[in-house]
């Protein structure tokens, strides 16, 4: 029996069944006994009812490979991993959707110490899943920001979208664009939060043509840079909400014949090995992303601990400001 059929024959929430399954506190105790009482009767068994063994393995599960950002991310896990005496199991769910069974049945297969899951989701049923792997589960950067189920590690997003528009601000840009990543992403919108907190404290009025949102790639940052720059207003500065975006930028700049930073002031976001060596250098959000999977690495592998109100812990490292040569003064 599976923990959605379980949560249909006792009438509850499959999220509520697995509150259930882990001794959560927070649910009313009619209800932890209707769900006990199918639990009994179906003779479910809850995996890592038995004792674990060390398997010396932690899976990290990522949505594509190919990216800077996410090679940053495999180092700073792998980093942990070693010094744990533990080695990395690389998964990808590029052409398959995750938390679907055989995604989770071979996570489960492998019984190994921990598991960080970097590619976010969205449903219960996915998070009950999960919750129900004999592995701790941690969530780097997740979909919807915090899930009281699972800890979670991420970055000050809305500090730094503030940092980067307060900085061209500072430069005299008025027309500021910016193009983030996809809007379900919690990081994104963070991003975007922050551009608009950095507008409103300087007097500016957001202008909703400037906002536009991608896919944190180059093309998606190229689609947003050509899309600005046809407005009859263009903007005299981009705020890339990833640098690989802010490379997308760059491309349509140089195909409209705009020179950075003379024509279009460029700031992006991350911060990976590539921005020192793009021509010019580019001004950057650096998140600590190495470290931000040697923490998540961390907590899976560390005793579970929760809150005074039972929620997960929650990390956020800050972010800061990378001034290089992609920022000047707009023309006069």
């Amino acid at each position: 029996m599976t923990i959605a059929e379980i949560a249909e024959q006792a009438g509850v929430s499959v999220p509520t069944v697995s509150k259930v399954l882990n001794g959560r506190a927070d649910v009313a105790s009619a209800t932890r006994e209707r769900v006990q009482d199918v639990v009994a009767r179906s003779g479910y068994r809850r995996r890592g009812s038995t004792p674990r063994r060390r398997t010396g393995l932690v899976d990290v599960v990522l949505d594509r490979l190919d990216s800077f950002w996410a090679m940053e991310v495999l180092r700073g896990a792998e980093i942990e991993a070693r010094r744990t005496d533990r080695q990395v199991v690389l998964n990808t769910s590029e052409n398959e959707a995750p938390g679907s069974r055989a995604w989770l049945d071979r996570l489960a297969a492998r019984g190994s110490d921990g598991v960080v899951v970097v590619v976010g989701y969205q449903d219960q049923e996915t998070a009950a899943r999960l919750a129900a792997l004999e592995a701790r589960v941690v969530l780097l950067d997740p979909v919807g920001g915090t899930d009281p189920a699972f800890p979670t590690v991420g970055a000050t997003n809305w500090a730094g979208g503030l940092s980067a528009v307060e900085h061209l601000i500072a430069l005299g840009h008025r027309r500021i664009g910016i193009i983030s990543g996809p809007p379900r992403l919690s990081s994104s919108q963070q991003r975007v939060d922050g551009y608009r907190a950095a507008l409103r404290r300087a007097g500016i009025e957001v202008d909703d043509d400037l906002v536009h949102y991608g896919d944190f790639l180059v093309g998606g940052g190229r689609r947003g840079a050509a899309a600005l720059a046809a407005l009859d207003d263009p903007p005299t500065a981009i705020f890339a909400g990833a640098d690989m975006q802010a490379v997308g930028v760059y491309s349509e700049a140089d195909r409209r014949g705009l020179r950075v930073p003379e024509d279009l002031s460029v700031v992006g976001f991350d911060d990976i090995a590539l921005c020192e060596h793009l021509r010019p250098s580019l001004t950057t959000v650096r998140q600590p992303l190495a470290r931000m999977a040697a923490e998540a690495v961390r907590l899976a592998l560390d005793e579970p601990r929760t809150d005074a109100d039972g929620a997960a812990p929650r990390l956020e490292l800050a972010t800061d400001l990378v001034v290089r040569s992609s920022t000047a003064p707009p023309r006069a």
